[in-house]
């Protein structure tokens, strides 16, 4: 007779502030609506079966079989099926957490992950989940959260990419649309008299909670915004600086000058004169 014991060390255990808000189990059909929408919390999709695209913010990509999209809260996004392998998945809505997956450049509010090789392990959790919701029986709520806990940090350990999770902060709604307006306005006269006018909040407010959402005041994002512009039209065009700057959004040639000398400390001549020999390089 063998006889092995294996001994758990000492660790601190945190249960997860999280709640499973739905989980359900859908298929294409011709009635099927596909509407870029928002919540206010994580969305978790796991394809089943077929194939299709999704479309998430301003960008498309394709979808298939064991891909699991993520979600996180107040991002706009929609699902694509491919009418000849009709998509079916399990989507579950998460509130209390978000997920960040750092593709080398920076962390993103959505992605996209494969877990074919795990597809065994996180299907188990998956639909069990769906059982146990549908059948409500005998502790089903209990049994239904530590589910959701463990298929949380499955979903962790399976992910090739660095995929951090943490608990999500309440998104201010006033926020999400200021920094929306100005990414789609930022070349037309933005001002926090105006910001403050389209939300009915009181300018010096709106500095503070905005400030706290994005790192920086509105006007300071604003302003990155028009040199992002700026930046791509130098690259990418032959127009004149004051163009340039007419385009971006700022008042004269000169404040564009000083302000993206300042961001970048070089001309935007000096800028447009390195970006064409390091594309010369390249070519």
């Amino acid at each position: 007779m063998s006889n092995k014991r294996y001994d758990i060390k000492d660790q601190k255990l945190e249960k997860m502030n999280v709640q499973l808000l739905y989980i359900t189990q859908a298929k294409y059909d011709v009635d099927w609506h596909s509407i870029k929408h928002t919540h206010h919390f994580t969305e978790l999709f796991y394809v089943i079966r077929g194939k299709g695209s999704f479309l998430v913010e301003n960008e498309q990509f394709p979808v298939k079989e064991d891909d699991l999209i993520v979600v996180n809260p107040n991002v706009s996004h929609t699902e694509i099926s491919n009418p000849d392998t009709p998509l079916e998945y399990i989507v579950l809505g998460i509130s209390g957490l978000q997920f960040l997956s750092d593709d080398g450049t920076g962390f993103y509010d959505y992605s996209i992950h494969n877990y074919y090789n795990y597809k065994h392990e996180v299907l188990f959790y998956l639909r069990t989940l769906v059982e146990e919701i549908k059948n409500e029986d005998e502790n089903f709520g209990i049994i239904s959260q530590n589910l959701l806990e463990i298929l949380i940090l499955n979903i962790v350990r399976r992910t090739k990419n660095n995929i951090l999770i943490k608990p999500t902060t309440k998104v201010n709604k006033e926020c999400r649309f200021i920094e929306q307006y100005i990414n789609e306005h930022f070349s037309e006269d933005i001002t926090l008299q105006k910001l403050s006018n389209l939300t009915y909040l009181n300018k010096y407010y709106i500095v503070h909670v905005f400030k706290k959402y994005k790192g920086l005041s509105p006007i300071n994002y604003l302003i990155e915004r028009r040199i992002h512009e700026a930046k791509k039209l130098l690259e990418t065009t032959n127009y004149s600086v004051s163009k340039v700057a007419e385009i971006s959004g700022f008042s004269s040639q000169s404040y564009f000058s000083q302000i993206f000398k300042k961001e970048m400390n070089m001309t935007p001549n000096q800028y447009r004169k390195i970006m064409e020999k390091h594309n010369k390089i390249n070519d």
